[in-house]
């Protein structure tokens, strides 16, 4: 399969498999890890839930990037639930491109594949 590759970092095997049947009708495949860790890539797009970090969102970013193999800086979306407000202006502060909640996340999964070029 030729279309975007996708790092999900989450713990939530639910959302994972979720994301994984979404991710075939768009063309896309997804890997899903427990953390922020982009070896093995070049992966077009990071999900991360920020619910999932291990250490401090900018941290774990600087990690996916430094981690990616990919021509283009690597595009990180941070999602999690809407109520986690804090965690979420936290993820955006540190350097997503992009952060929704979950169900922003499952709804619009499509549209952000396209937003991140894929």
């Amino acid at each position: 399969m030729n279309g975007p590759r996708i790092l999900l970092v989450a713990a939530d095997l639910m959302v994972g498999s979720r994301l994984v049947g979404l991710a075939r009708g768009c063309g896309a495949t997804v890997e899903q890890r427990r953390e922020a860790d982009a070896t093995g890539g070049p992966f077009d797009l990071a999900i991360v839930d920020v619910q999932a970090l291990q250490d401090e969102p900018a941290a774990a970013f600087a990690r996916l990037r430094g981690g990616s193999t990919a021509e283009r800086p690597l595009r990180i979306v941070a999602f999690g639930p809407h109520v986690a407000t804090q965690l979420l202006e936290q993820a955006g502060a540190a350097g997503a491109d992009e952060v929704v909640s979950r169900g922003e996340l499952l709804g619009s999964f499509a549209a952000i594949i396209r937003r991140a070029g894929g």
